[in-house]
């Protein structure tokens, strides 16, 4: 799905030129282009005060008076959940955050991932005002397709689907705010007076409900597939497992069944036989693929991956952050002999084994002595020059994911023995992928039926088959207390430290917020 953009609100590019030092500095590798002219106008994410006309190429008035300009729209919306450089930071709370990844880079470099990683974060910290502003603009762009859509005078299966994708990807925004901040302002409306932009905190329980809204909404109108010119986008499929995922988080387990027995229902959803080609570009947008953010290399605006290179050896003119820890390291599965689970070597770079391009890995390459094989392309796809424009999809969900997820519902639903069916087709996918004659002991199946034991066992799984793709800290904390401050250690206070402080900006802009 190629992406049309144009200009983005005055407010916007207000709010950037606004930046303090450290936020300015997160910026750094962002070319001009990129902040100029980020996908749709429409109005701005930002809570500035709106004292004057928004300007731009088009206004409310005069966009949105056919179908071209509606998807132009929301292809805008798609564009703001990107991870097209620094605006999307789901990878420093997801994994750094966790015990799984330390920022990585140059010491310096980047200093204010280091806070976040040690816990000791405040409402100053220029990334997470970062990614607040741009989740904002993923809402705010929602919000005015949602509102403008309708009027148009346009084909109404076309309509109802636009509308169906907007609402997914403001209640994928609202998750993962309320997951990485707790109480978020909960803005539902373009950004056109006074009450639309001062909004107050909302309860999490509020902000859970309207996601589940939005997503049953969108069940309603998006199809189970696209033709090859829309592939990428979010699909009945995808807001059917979002709801699953939503319900799962506030342990409402037989609600997430429903859900998940739904996605099976539809009958096109499935593990590839091989593990690593699910972060393999010629498998994008694949049978697993549940929700997949889409990229696409030399465009301009730009519509690539950072990824690629933030995560990269500087050897191919990486930055080498998000570095492996031996703790993740050693959570893969070894036989008594010494054999490894396969998935370790699929997702992580370690001293003597095969890099992205046929060369040996070197531990000097990280100060871990790791770095992620996820989300990077050998030289052959992106040269080193080019290394930041990644064309290589983010997968936000797999079906393996789904199927970790109905393992964990069946099993506090007191129904063990299909909590370990699910389990086990994950861990059979995996003993697939070894070479060679697979010791008896290694990735065997799973077979206690006591639900603490079977609870751990899917923790741990979740752990080595999602390695590196930004969700083990959320499900530390969704597992409670005593297993993320286990995990975390003694710097970790669950009830002080689970959310990251609203940023400063916000507070100071949005006059709804107290102090």
């Amino acid at each position: 799905m190629k992406t049309k953009m144009i200009k983005i609100s005055e407010t916007f590019r207000k709010r950037l030129r606004k930046l303090n030092t450290s936020e300015k500095r997160s910026f750094k590798h962002v070319p001009a282009i990129l902040l100029m002219v980020l996908s749709m106008l429409i109005l701005s994410a930002c809570t500035d005060f709106l004292t004057e006309e928004l300007k731009g190429e088009f206004s409310s008035e005069t966009f949105y008076k056919n179908d071209k300009q509606a998807i132009q729209a929301i292809n805008g919306v798609y564009h703001a959940i990107t991870f097209s450089r620094f605006d999307n930071a789901m990878w420093i709370f997801g994994d750094i955050a966790s015990e799984d990844a330390v920022k990585g880079g140059n010491p310096g470099d980047q200093a204010e991932i280091t806070y976040i990683d040690e816990f000791n974060v405040d409402a100053n910290n220029g990334i997470i005002n970062n990614y607040w502003l741009y989740a904002y603009e993923a809402i705010a762009r929602a919000n005015n397709v949602i509102a403008n859509v309708p009027a148009v005078s346009m084909d109404e299966e076309l309509k109802n689907r636009i509308i169906g994708e907007a609402k997914f990807i403001r209640a994928y925004t609202y998750f993962n705010l309320v997951n990485v901040f707790g109480k978020v302002p909960l803005k539902l409306l373009p950004q056109l007076s006074q009450e639309t932009i001062h909004v107050p905190l909302s309860e999490i329980s509020t902000i859970y409900l309207q996601i589940e809204k939005d997503l049953a909404d969108a069940v309603a109108v998006l199809p189970e597939s696209y033709g090859s010119t829309d592939m990428g986008r979010v699909t009945r499929g995808a807001a059917l497992a979002m709801l699953g995922k939503v319900n799962l988080y506030q342990q409402k387990w037989q609600a997430a069944l429903g859900y998940f027995q739904q996605v099976d229902g539809l009958g096109i959803y499935g593990l590839l036989p091989d593990y690593a080609d699910n972060f393999r570009l010629a498998y994008e947008n694949s049978k697993e693929s549940v929700f997949e953010i889409q990229h696409l290399s030399a465009q301009n605006p730009f519509t690539g991956s950072a990824l690629n290179q933030w995560f990269a050896p500087p050897t191919e003119g990486g930055y080498y952050f998000n570095a492996p820890t031996q703790s993740l390291v050693d959570a893969f599965e070894r036989s008594n002999t010494g054999e490894v689970d396969p998935r370790l070597d699929a997702s992580i770079g370690r001293d003597g084994q095969p890099w992205l391009n046929g060369e040996t890995f070197s531990a000097s390459w990280s100060p871990t002595g790791f770095l992620t094989k996820k989300h990077q392309q050998p030289l052959s796809e992106i040269s080193s020059s080019l290394k930041g424009d990644g064309d290589l999809n983010y997968i936000y969900m797999r079906y393996a994911d789904v199927l970790l997820m109905k393992a964990e519902a069946f099993n506090e639903n007191n129904n063990a023995d299909s909590a370990l069916a699910n389990l086990n087709k994950v861990r059979q996918r995996a003993r697939a992928g070894f070479e060679g004659t697979l010791p008896a002991d290694l990735l065997a199946d799973v077979t206690t039926t006591n639900k603490d034991q079977l609870r751990v066992a899917i923790q741990k799984e979740r752990r080595t088959e999602l390695a590196q793709e930004f969700h083990r800290y959320f499900d530390l904390m969704r597992w409670g207390k005593s297993v993320a401050e286990t995990a975390l250690g003694p710097d970790f206070n669950f009830e002080g430290k689970r959310f990251l402080p609203i940023p400063q900006a916000e507070i100071d802009a949005n006059q709804a917020i107290n102090p």
